[in-house]
């Protein structure tokens, strides 16, 4: 299996440590913070793993902010990635996990291939921009309501996505 980057932002550390969890299932990866990285360091990786967490009313992470914005000038063509994100299901039901959303319409259109959808079936939320075709673009987590569930999604989506990462 090719090399792994799990490109991650956190600003409270969950999803530092949801992105800590995939990479103890995922060897070959390795844990990338983008308040740290440069953008340029994508082309080392034909695989990406990127993960964000939703804040206030459906907005990405910080420090997701600054590097988005490269990322939507970097070259994806030919790489292969998959998407995890953190919300809250219960207080923001209407905005549950928007900030994967956001780099997956960043990233759709620029040669790339994403894989690790996930059935929407399971979770309690109302709306999300990372609902596409009924399904989420990729990982949700919600460990602010639904911790007890976290390790086997992981488990589950990481079974899923391994394959794909050839």
């Amino acid at each position: 299996m090719k090399k792994i980057g799990i490109f991650y932002g956190s600003t409270t550390g969950n999803t530092e440590s949801i992105a800590k969890k995939i990479h103890a299932q995922l060897p070959e990866s390795e844990l990338k913070d983008v308040a740290r990285v440069k953008v340029d360091e994508l082309a080392n990786y034909e695989n990406i793993i990127f993960g964000t967490s939703t804040w206030n009313t459906g907005e990405i992470q910080d420090d997701w902010s600054d590097f988005l914005g490269k990322v939507a000038d970097a070259d994806l063509s030919g790489k292969v990635i998959s998407l995890f994100g953190l919300g809250d299901s219960s207080s923001y039901a209407d905005t549950f996990v928007n900030g994967i959303g956001e780099i997956y319409h960043t990233i759709k259109d620029k040669g790339c291939k994403i894989v690790g959808q996930v059935e929407t079936a399971g979770y309690d939320f109302s709306e999300s921009e990372a609902v596409i075709d009924g399904k989420f673009v990729g990982l949700a987590i919600d460990e602010d309501n639904e911790d007890e569930k976290t390790d086997s999604r992981i488990q589950a989506w990481v079974k899923k996505i391994k394959p794909e990462f050839v």
